[in-house]
């Protein structure tokens, strides 16, 4: 039997192993969108470039449409992919889902000059830096603390004639408020094709041009040419990443050049700092929550 209402949703809770296969059981069976959602109040750091991180614990809401018959779904709907089945079916009324999208994304303050503003929203101040950034397939909105405490290092640095290396640029969003930021140059990097093209994307879209802003996948010959280069560099990764990347990184930078780097957690910190101290001396410069940002000068040849 069919539902009256608009959208239906089968809710469960499955393992992060379990969720690849879960969500592809749910779109063969007709669902419209799968959603994830925390279900252990579990933190989780900024991912690596094409990376998708999730919970241990994982909510998982399945939408369907309201004509759609979902007992034959539930009947054999795969327990053994999940450690809690949907037990009934929700009926959902229909709503304005752009409006509740656009409410959860505001203009965000980063520093002194610095705003990220979705395109919904006029920005709060005209005349100020804006990054427009809206959310999309690759990370990096602003949103998360270990994003904020770049975007606010950044604000409150001078950098006007730089050259600037983001590496694992996802959105873009470091990179291109840089460039706003005066850079002369600024190159993103990453793993992931998808954020390759969000970032140009993003770029055109706040008037960057492509001499200012460029992106690469980190094979490409591009990333040879800016080796000491670099008056910075800023890497919001996790941990493990950024320890394997220690080589790479510091060869980009120039003598006294500044070195950012985020994605980790207070406890990591020192770790961290240990990969790092041939080439440069980095310390915690900011802290949100419990998450860090070290930052740190190259030390000269």
């Amino acid at each position: 039997m069919s539902s009256n209402a608009d959208w239906q949703e089968l809710h469960c809770t499955a393992r992060k192993d379990q969720i690849d296969a879960l969500e592809e059981w749910f779109f063969a069976a007709g669902a419209l969108s799968v959603t994830l959602e925390d279900q252990a109040d579990q933190p989780l750091l900024e991912p690596g470039p094409g990376e998708t991180p999730l919970w241990d614990a994982v909510q998982v809401t399945a939408l369907f449409a309201g004509d759609l018959d979902l007992q034959p779904v539930l009947v054999a709907f795969p327990k053994e992919l999940v450690t809690e089945a949907p037990e009934k079916i929700v009926p959902v009324a229909d709503r304005e889902w752009t409006r509740v999208w656009e409410d959860q994304y505001q203009p965000m303050r980063m520093g002194q000059r610095l705003w990220v503003c979705p395109s919904w929203t006029p920005p709060p101040e005209p005349d100020a830096v804006n990054v427009l950034l809206d959310p999309g397939l690759a990370f990096g909105t602003g949103t998360h603390p270990t994003t904020a405490m770049c975007l606010r290092a950044l604000d409150a640095a001078p950098l006007e004639t730089t050259r600037i290396v983001d590496y694992g640029c996802g959105s873009g969003i470091l990179g291109i408020a840089a460039a706003l930021l005066g850079a002369q140059q600024v190159l993103g990097i990453d793993n992931d094709p998808q954020a390759i093209t969000a970032s140009r994307d993003n770029a055109v879209r706040n008037g960057v041009s492509a001499s200012q802003f460029s992106a690469s996948l980190p094979d490409t010959p591009v990333l040879k040419t800016w080796r000491s280069c670099a008056d910075w560099v800023v890497a919001n990764i996790l941990a493990g990443p950024l320890i394997e990347l220690a080589p790479t990184l510091t060869a980009l930078m120039v003598p006294q050049g500044r070195l950012l780097l985020a994605g980790l957690l207070e406890e990591q910190a020192e770790q961290i700092i240990a990969a790092y101290a041939p080439s440069v001396t980095l310390s915690i410069a900011d802290q949100q929550e419990e998450w860090v940002l070290l930052a740190g000068e190259a030390r000269s040849a």
